[in-house]
């Protein structure tokens, strides 16, 4: 059971709660919060991106490495210096960010690292829009799906729009790329405009031919598309501190439930399977969302479990 997720990894300026302007650096980027999370699970998980030859870039290693998370790119770029984004939280712990990326070193992840990758070790490779913001970056992840799918392993995509990166219409035109690569997409409410609405969401995943989507709807839960069907999954009521890396909390448990499940294709899903693994991850963000900080607040599977069974 091996998830690799592909794409940036950063530093989050975290606001420190109860002192004006004073931030803590911590680890986050979408897909290393994935990886992260699927390896707090017990899923064999792994990293490629590219991080700066800086102390920055030697933490996120750092951390990588204490998770237990394969690292197949793990050459540090003198290039670039380690993406860095400051975190603005507001009354309802709810996050904005401001990013210092010009260009940031996860921008140079290249094919030639891609090549290095045995995908047929992995029964799901992961990625995200932020990725396909910049080149080189943006063929080599595209370059990583398209390889994977070659080996018939699930294809996961999460949009993650940030609109203090790139415009709407620039991340529509990129993510069409990938979505006839993708069996498995994740979507917040904030990102329907990608799919033409919430209504049209069928009619999107069959133009794709995307086998499942869920739309994440914050303490609304979530709903899980699936065979011409959606159906609701709740969300974990609980106090919110900071939601930062909460959806990635979410898909790192959902995608890991999968693989608990014994699901390693499309013919493996059923809709009982994917509300499971909603469940799941509905708990996992529940947990995060609790806690400060993206990777520092990620959940075990110990205590994810530990809800479920008094649920």
């Amino acid at each position: 059971m091996k998830i690799l997720c592909v794409g940036e990894m950063l530093i989050d300026f975290t606001p420190v709660l109860g002192m004006k302007n004073t931030y803590t650096a911590n680890p986050g980027g979408a897909p290393a919060n994935v990886a992260v999370s699927v390896a707090r699970n017990g899923v064999g998980a792994g990293f490629l991106g590219k991080l700066g030859d800086d102390d920055f870039g030697k933490l996120l290693l750092n951390t990588l490495e204490c998770d237990g998370v394969e690292i197949l790119a793990p050459e540090q770029t003198p290039d670039a210096t380690t993406t860095l984004a400051f975190v603005t939280l507001d009354e309802r712990g709810d996050r904005s960010f401001t990013f210092a990326r010009k260009p940031g070193a996860d921008m140079l992840l290249c094919e030639s690292d891609v090549r290095k990758v045995d995908f047929s070790e992995w029964d799901i490779v992961h990625a995200g829009s932020v990725s396909q913001s910049g080149l080189p970056e943006r063929d080599a992840v595209l370059l990583a799906l398209k390889k994977a799918k070659e080996q018939g392993k699930l294809i996961s995509f999460d949009i993650n729009y940030r609109d203090k990166i790139w415009s709407a219409e620039d991340c529509a035109r990129e993510s069409e790329k990938i979505y006839p690569l993708t069996d498995l997409m994740k979507i917040s409410e904030e990102e329907l405009l990608f799919v033409g609405g919430e209504e049209n969401i069928p009619a999107f995943m069959k133009q794709f031919d995307i086998t499942v989507l869920v739309l994440t709807r914050g303490g609304d839960g979530a709903r899980i598309y699936f065979g011409g069907e959606n159906a609701e999954v709740a969300s974990m009521k609980t106090e919110v501190v900071d939601t930062t890396g909460a959806g990635d909390a979410y898909w790192g448990g959902f995608l890991s439930s999968l693989l608990l499940q014994g699901v390693r294709s499309v013919s493996d899903l059923t809709m009982e399977k994917l509300l499971t693994a909603g469940s799941y991850g509905a708990v996992s963000g529940g947990l995060c969302v609790q806690k400060p900080g993206g990777i520092p607040a990620l959940p075990t599977r110990e205590e994810i479990e530990s809800v479920l069974k008094r649920d």
